[in-house]
């Protein structure tokens, strides 16, 4: 079976700029949020959460793919 070559293997991705500024922006937007009311803890608040998580999720995945389109189109996703 031949070896895969992923275009950024996975343990290479803490090594992604970009994949650390999204990291850190989502961190910086979950700290932001826990101040925000509780009534909107489950509208308001989760949506921003699972948007910041959403960046880096795509990066990454977008990152063990084999091909660079491949890699592009899940940044474009990310962005």
């Amino acid at each position: 079976m031949p070896e895969t070559n992923n275009f950024y293997k996975m343990n290479n991705l803490k090594a992604l700029k970009i994949w650390n500024k999204a990291i850190d922006l989502a961190v910086d937007l979950y700290k932001a949020t826990s101040t925000y009311p509780s009534d909107e803890r489950f509208e308001l608040t989760s949506q921003y959460r699972r948007a910041a998580v959403s960046n880096p999720s795509n990066i990454a995945e977008g990152a063990g793919r084999n091909l660079p389109k491949e890699f592009n189109n899940f940044l474009g996703i990310a962005n």
